[in-house]
């Protein structure tokens, strides 16, 4: 649904920080489903830890707040120009398995409340059907550098 430009179009992150590669699904306000190819060139990788790769288990949360920044910037209809999504909070983070270099991680998230501006959402992390992460997230967006999404015409909607 999602490729990496499009990713970026809504997101400030940037290599080696930028930690989605792919939307595969996204329901507006509701839910978005997105993919993260793990490769040995990571360069966690080099410390995390050598001779035995393991993706450390905060990038996975941090992923789950990057794929949860899309489906909000995405939901509101705006495209972010700096740093405006806010992470403010994880409850109930759970790592079931390691993630390892060939993995292709599949987040999956979904929103359960929105109050005084934070978002609340719970996440999963996937390796081949297999759980390996999971958590509650809070996440705010200011919205003082955000714009609106232009039309076809160059006219902001």
């Amino acid at each position: 649904m999602l490729d990496i430009k499009e990713i970026m179009e809504y997101l400030p992150h940037r290599y080696p920080f930028l930690l989605i590669d792919r939307v595969l699904e996204l329901e507006p306000n509701k839910r978005i489903v997105a993919i993260k190819n793990v490769t040995i060139n990571e360069p966690f990788f080099q410390g995390h830890f050598p001779g035995q790769p393991i993706m450390p288990g905060v990038l996975l949360i941090e992923a789950m707040a990057q794929a949860w920044g899309v489906l909000a910037i995405r939901s509101t209809g705006q495209k972010v120009k700096s740093a405006d999504i806010l992470f403010i909070g994880i409850d109930k983070a759970r790592f079931r398995r390691p993630v390892l270099p060939g993995d292709q991680v599949r987040f999956e998230l979904e929103s359960v409340g929105l109050k005084r501006q934070i978002w609340k959402f719970r996440g999963r992390a996937l390796v081949d059907g297999n759980l390996v992460a999971e958590a509650e997230l809070m996440a705010t967006i200011a919205a003082t550098h955000t714009v609106k999404e232009e039309s076809a015409s160059g006219e902001p909607e």
